[in-house]
């Protein structure tokens, strides 16, 4: 469901039919954000292209942290759904990521952790309030400027995508009905999931 209207299966054009052919094969559906962006795959196309370029320079785990924080920020369902479920799948119990997902400071995570997802937080919630003593923050905790960069495209490009659901109403895909319920409830902060009766 979208407030825009989006294109179906059936009268997908052959670039729109190869967004979704793609998506199918890698997650067994045809997720809601992909339907939002069928007026425009080759949008779909380049930010791909960009986040790939973002994530080859960093190893999973913190990719995941940081765009969690990020999402969180943003009040994304969608993508504290989504990565929440990959970190809890690949490094995380259910009862740690449900801890991560409430409050990441608390959680037993390294302080160098709890530093980037800070500064992701920071960057969406205010840019132009991060200062240089932001930066040798994060410095002492071991990052060079290289990885700093990375964290910081990692939280301004979850902008982008997250922003752009969200004011296009797409909702987080059913599946993730499928989540440990408390879980499920901690991850969903915005907009509820597909199919879920709001209380």
């Amino acid at each position: 469901m979208a407030f825009i209207h989006t294109i179906p299966e059936d009268e997908a054009s052959t670039e729109v039919q190869e967004m979704y052919d793609k998506n199918l094969q890698a997650q067994g559906y045809i997720p809601n954000y992909a339907k939002v962006f069928s007026h425009r795959p080759q949008v779909m196309a380049a930010w791909s292209n960009l986040l790939g370029s973002i994530r080859s320079n960093m190893d999973t785990r913190r990719y995941e942290l940081v765009t969690l924080a990020a999402a969180r920020a943003l009040k994304s369902s969608y993508c504290m759904l989504a990565h929440g479920s990959i970190l809890q799948a690949k490094f995380y119990s259910t009862e740690q990521m449900n801890l991560i997902a409430q409050d990441y400071h608390t959680a037993e995570l390294t302080p160098a952790e709890v530093a980037m997802m800070a500064f992701a937080e920071q960057v969406v919630w205010d840019a132009t309030a991060v200062t240089q003593q932001d930066i040798e923050a994060l410095r002492t905790h071991g990052f060079s400027d290289a990885e700093i960069f990375d964290i910081t495209t990692t939280a301004t490009a979850r902008c982008f995508f997250s922003k752009t659901l969200d004011a296009l109403g797409a909702q987080p895909d059913e599946i993730y009905l499928k989540l440990d319920e408390d879980l499920r409830q901690t991850l969903t902060i915005g907009r509820p999931i597909s199919g879920q009766i709001q209380e």
